[in-house]
């Protein structure tokens, strides 16, 4: 039976990773750079591709996605030594005469599979991450931003050898094949329901596997907020890539003495970003799909009463900043992961009444924070997410020393500087023993119980 074209894509890459190229840092380092390279010269075809699948202005592409990625890559190149470095450790005086240490080494083959909301970005970075720690990879971008997905393709076939590196391109048949194939680690990248057949997936084959998947990250505005401040933060997380960002605020939660100088406050902001009519602004993002637009007027629809906004342009994949007011529980801006422009509004008078709502629900990728430290330092106590920030939104994904990842529904598995290097390895522990000295104590018959107590101390 021939072996498909994705079959022998993946055994090409097992056969160069065996012959240990991948293994020396020099050449890890060398492809790092020749993709920095890559990278800044397609700059202006990736902003071309980005402004075609997603609307996104050239600042915002090198803010959220280019400069990103080219961050992360700087980072890695110069820490990449101090990271492969052995790492000695105590050895108890009961091995004596051994020396303990561990070493970093890479899995072998890696699938990394990004979405379309951030394709570049979402892509890249695990990848850094994956050859700095000397795997072989496979990529394969999402089919619903395809002018990006041709640019990386070009960019990953300028730099690498498919044995070394390949992209796939294609939808939902390529990725099955891709699933059906075994791999040594596997880094996924979008919704929970894909996600949860991707870890079907790889629990056939005991594949390690990072899921990086999203929900209902609340934000909560105390009485102790500034509220000018809060409304152009929550105002800029929730709006960056038109809400379709991972990490943006899915839901409001607002002391009942702030909400109407809040949403009156977020409207100013909205206005200072985008002028009276964001359709017409050159800084404002569009919906990924006529189909994805289509399902946000319907959520505008069905969750309650708008306080502001509601526009909305299937053609051109347009739906205005909008505020829903108190919107059920059981409505579909409650109870899905919106991921567009759409902020549910909902009120609490004491800070518990917050806490415990956001506890009665899955634990989200990210939590915000807007009010005084005392305070804050009870919410961060009581709740648990991904990521948090208090007094800013979606920030913390921006720095690339801190790990990055969700807990629980909202996936599992760190990535970003460091941790992506970590991620993508195996902490080997060693333990060198000397062959000049033999003591006596380890071996039957095991005549030295208050000395093996003296020892284990």
């Amino acid at each position: 039976m021939n072996a498909t074209p994705i079959e022998q894509l993946v055994a090409a890459q097992r056969q160069f990773f065996a012959s240990g190229r991948t293994l020396e840092l020099a050449f890890r380092r060398q492809s790092l750079v020749a993709l920095k390279k890559a990278i800044l010269a397609h700059e202006a075809e990736i902003n071309a591709a980005l402004m075609a699948d997603l609307g996104k202005s050239a600042t915002e592409t090198y803010m959220c996605e280019t400069g990103m990625t080219l961050s992360e890559l700087s980072y890695m190149l110069r820490h990449l030594g101090r990271f492969a470095k052995k790492r000695r450790v105590l050895t108890p005086l009961a091995q004596f005469p051994s020396s303990s240490f561990t070493v970093r080494e890479p899995y072998g083959v890696a699938l990394i599979m990004a979405p379309w909301n951030y394709p570049f970005m979402l892509l890249m970075e695990p990848l850094i991450g994956a050859l700095a720690a000397g795997n072989c990879c496979i990529l394969k971008p999402s089919a619903y931003a395809p002018a990006t997905s041709k640019v990386m393709a070009q960019i990953v076939a300028a730099c690498f050898p498919p044995e070394y590196v390949a992209l796939v391109e294609g939808g939902r048949a390529e990725n099955q094949a891709l699933l059906h194939q075994r791999f040594d680690y596997i880094f996924f990248t979008g919704g929970v329901t894909v996600g949860r057949e991707v870890m079907r997936a790889a629990s056939e084959t005991l594949t390690p596997v990072t899921l990086e998947l999203g929900g209902k990250s609340p934000c909560i505005v105390d009485e102790t907020a500034n509220l000018r401040v809060a409304a152009r933060r929550l105002a800029f997380g929730k709006l960056l890539n038109c809400g379709q960002t991972c990490v943006a605020p899915d839901y409001l939660l607002v002391h009942r003495d702030l909400k109407e100088g809040l949403c009156r406050e977020m409207k100013h902001a909205v206005g200072e970003f985008f002028g009276d009519y964001p359709l017409r602004s050159p800084a404002y993002p569009r919906i990924v799909s006529e189909r994805a637009t289509a399902r946000l007027a319907g959520m505008i629809g069905a969750s309650g009463r708008v306080l502001w906004g509601g526009e909305f342009d299937v053609r051109q994949r347009y739906v205005a900043p909008t505020l829903i007011d108190d919107p059920d529980d059981d409505s579909p801006a409650m109870t899905e992961e919106i991921f567009g422009p759409l902020l549910p509004v909902k009120t609490f008078r004491h800070i518990d009444e917050a806490i415990g709502y956001v506890n009665r629900r899955d634990k989200p990728l990210a939590l915000y924070y807007f009010g005084d430290r005392r305070e804050a330092e009870r919410v961060l106590d009581r709740t648990s997410s991904g990521g948090a920030c208090v007094n800013d939104t979606i920030v913390h994904l921006a720095n690339g020393r801190l790990p990055f990842g969700g807990v629980g529904e909202s996936g599992f598995g760190k990535y970003h500087g460091r941790s992506s290097f970590d991620l993508f390895s195996h902490m080997r522990p060693v333990v060198r023993s000397s062959r000049l000295i033999d003591l006596p104590l380890k071996y039957a018959p095991y005549r030295r119980l208050k000395l093996y107590r003296k020892l284990f101390r």
